[in-house]
C-alpha cells in the first residue's frame, strides 16, 4: 500500500482507465509521492546501479570520446556539454575530470544537466558546483552541443499496444476492487503504428515512447546547426517487440503495478526509433556496450589502474570491467548510438 496507489485509484474512479504513459508518469515524477522526486534511487541501498557507479573507467572513457570529437570538430568555444539524466552526476564528474587534461577543453565547456529531480539536483550540485540545471532541453544555450544520455531513454513513459486484426488495442491501467490491473482499450487503426502491420502478428505487443521524437528532434537540430555529438546509452535493441515494462525494488524485479511510486520504473529502449528521429543530424550504428568500451581502450585502461591494486580492490576492479563489457552481463544488452553533424565524422568507438 502506498499513498499514491490511492492518488491513482481515485482517479481511475473519476476518470477512467490510463495510458501505461500516465502510469509511468505519475509513479515517476508525482510532486509528492514520485519515485524520481521523493529519492536518490540509486547504489546499493536504492534501488539500481548505473555503469558510472561501476567503476570510474567509463565516465573516463566518455569523456574522451566526447573530447575527440570536439577536437576533431576544430574544438568550438565556448560549446555546451549537456547530460541527460545525470543521476548523481558521478559521470559527469569524471568527464569534467578526464577532459581537464584536453588542452583548451576546460576553457571552453559550459556544463549543463537536464535533470528533473530536486533529490538529484542536490546531489549533483555537490559534484558539479558549475553546472547550470534545466528541467527539459528545449532551454540549453544556441551552441555546439556534446551530449551523453546513459540511462535516460529508459526512463521515458511508454505506451503499450497488442495487435488486433488491422487495429491496435492500448494496454491500459484501470481497478478491479481496489486493485490496480491491466486492461485493453477498444481496437482502432492507428497511423503512426500502420508500419507494424508488416512485421506483427495478432496479440503482439509493441511499444512506443511519445517524447522520443520531440527530444531527439532537439538534439539533432543543435548538433547539424552548431556542431557537436552526441552519445546515447542505455538497455534495449533495434525493435520494439513484446512487453518490456519493468519495476525495480532494492535490485529485485516486482510486479509494475506494485508500490507505485517506490519502485523504478523503465522499459527497453527502441533504438530503431532513436535513428528514424536522429533527422537531421546522422547517425551511427548500434554497437553493444562492450564492443564500444574495448574500442575505446577500457581493458588497456583496466590494466593501467590494476598496477597497484591487490586483493579484494583487485577483485572488485576485475569484476567492474567484466560487468561493463562482458556480453552476459552489461556489454550486449546496453548498446550505444552516436547521433554528429553530416559532414563531420562520427565519434570514436563508433561507426556508420
Amino acid at each position: 500500500m502506498t499513498a499514491l496507489r490511492d492518488i491513482l485509484l481515485r482517479q481511475i474512479a473519476t476518470t477512467g482507465p490510463m495510458p501505461v504513459s500516465d502510469y509511468m508518469t505519475t509513479c515517476l515524477l508525482h510532486p509528492e509521492h514520485g519515485y524520481y522526486t521523493t529519492r536518490d534511487p540509486l547504489g546499493r541501498a536504492g534501488d539500481f546501479i548505473t555503469a558510472p557507479e561501476i567503476s570510474q573507467m567509463f565516465g573516463e572513457l566518455i569523456g574522451l570520446c566526447l573530447a575527440q570529437s570536439w577536437i576533431d570538430q576544430g574544438q568550438p568555444s565556448p560549446f555546451v556539454l549537456a547530460e541527460l539524466g545525470p543521476g548523481r552526476g558521478t559521470l559527469m564528474a569524471d568527464i569534467l575530470r578526464t577532459t581537464a587534461k584536453v588542452p583548451g577543453f576546460s576553457d571552453a565547456v559550459q556544463v549543463h544537466l537536464v535533470e528533473a529531480s530536486p533529490t538529484l539536483r542536490a546531489s549533483q550540485s555537490k559534484l558539479i558546483p558549475n553546472a547550470t540545471w534545466h528541467d527539459n532541453i528545449d532551454t540549453l544555450p544556441q551552441l555546439p552541443l556534446f551530449l551523453v544520455a546513459n540511462e535516460f531513454f529508459d526512463a521515458l513513459p511508454i505506451r503499450q499496444f497488442v495487435r488486433d486484426g488491422a487495429g491496435w488495442r492500448e494496454r491500459v491501467i484501470g481497478a478491479e476492487q481496489n486493485v490496480l490491473t491491466f486492461g485493453l482499450s477498444g481496437a482502432a487503426p492507428l497511423s503512426d503504428l500502420a508500419h507494424r502491420l508488416d512485421d506483427t502478428q495478432d496479440g503482439d505487443l509493441v511499444e512506443t515512447c511519445p517524447a522520443l521524437p520531440g527530444i531527439m528532434r532537439q538534439i539533432s537540430t543543435r548538433i547539424e546547426t552548431f556542431g557537436g555529438a552526441a552519445l546515447i546509452i542505455d538497455y534495449g535493441d533495434w525493435h520494439s517487440l513484446g512487453d518490456t515494462l519493468q519495476a525495480l525494488q532494492d535490485h529485485q524485479t516486482i510486479d509494475p503495478l506494485h508500490h507505485p511510486g517506490d519502485a523504478d520504473l523503465t522499459s527497453h529502449v527502441d533504438f530503431e526509433a532513436i535513428a528514424q528521429h536522429a533527422s537531421p543530424a546522422a547517425f551511427t550504428r548500434v554497437t553493444p556496450q562492450g564492443v564500444f568500451l574495448e574500442r575505446l581502450g577500457i581493458t588497456e585502461r583496466a590494466k593501467t589502474l590494476a598496477t597497484p591494486l591487490s586483493g579484494q580492490a583487485l577483485e572488485n576492479h576485475i569484476a567492474a570491467h567484466h560487468r561493463l563489457t562482458h556480453p552476459e552481463q552489461m556489454g550486449h544488452l546496453f548498446k550505444v548510438i552516436g547521433i554528429f553533424p553530416t559532414a563531420a565524422t562520427p565519434p570514436p568507438g563508433l561507426e556508420t
